[in-house]
């Protein structure tokens, strides 16, 4: 199946850099920040769909959608104290997995993070086994707004 025009949706999740954060040197420890596109990756199907993750699983009977790829440019970093606004969307949606774009925008407009992820919608099959299934219709219709 090819890819679908490109969703529309974007959502902003403001975030505060916190004390944990951050490593010796006081600015933002990278895998952090793939937790913080992990977390604004979850804001996005909520502000899509109306409903939590949790609630989404339980609607399409699904057990989520694991990252299979990731990765990030870092431009300028952050430290504790910063307000940033992560800005995440939808870059495609294809039969059964997804990428996920994220910007991280420091005071003053300044881009300091980009991150990309490649997810696959996943459920259990009749043996209990984890696979790939299908985006959901609805799923996909609700990031066209």
């Amino acid at each position: 199946m090819p890819e679908s025009p490109a969703p529309t949706l974007v959502n902003r999740r403001a975030v505060t850099i916190e004390w944990g954060d951050c490593d010796p040197a006081g600015i933002v420890f990278f895998p952090r920040y793939f937790a913080m596109f992990d977390a604004s990756t979850a804001a996005l199907f909520q502000a899509a769909l109306g409903m939590t993750k949790i609630a989404m699983q339980r609607h399409f009977n699904a057990l989520g959608f694991p990252m299979v790829d990731t990765r990030a440019k870092f431009h300028v970093p952050s430290a504790y104290g910063d307000e940033v606004v992560i800005e995440s969307r939808v870059a495609a949606f294809r039969r059964s997995s997804f990428d996920v774009e994220h910007r991280l925008v420091r005071p003053g407009a300044v881009l300091g993070v980009e991150g990309f992820e490649t997810r696959v919608w996943t459920v259990k099959d009749e043996e209990g086994r984890i696979r790939s299934a299908p985006l959901p219709a609805e799923l996909v219709a609700a990031f066209a707004r």
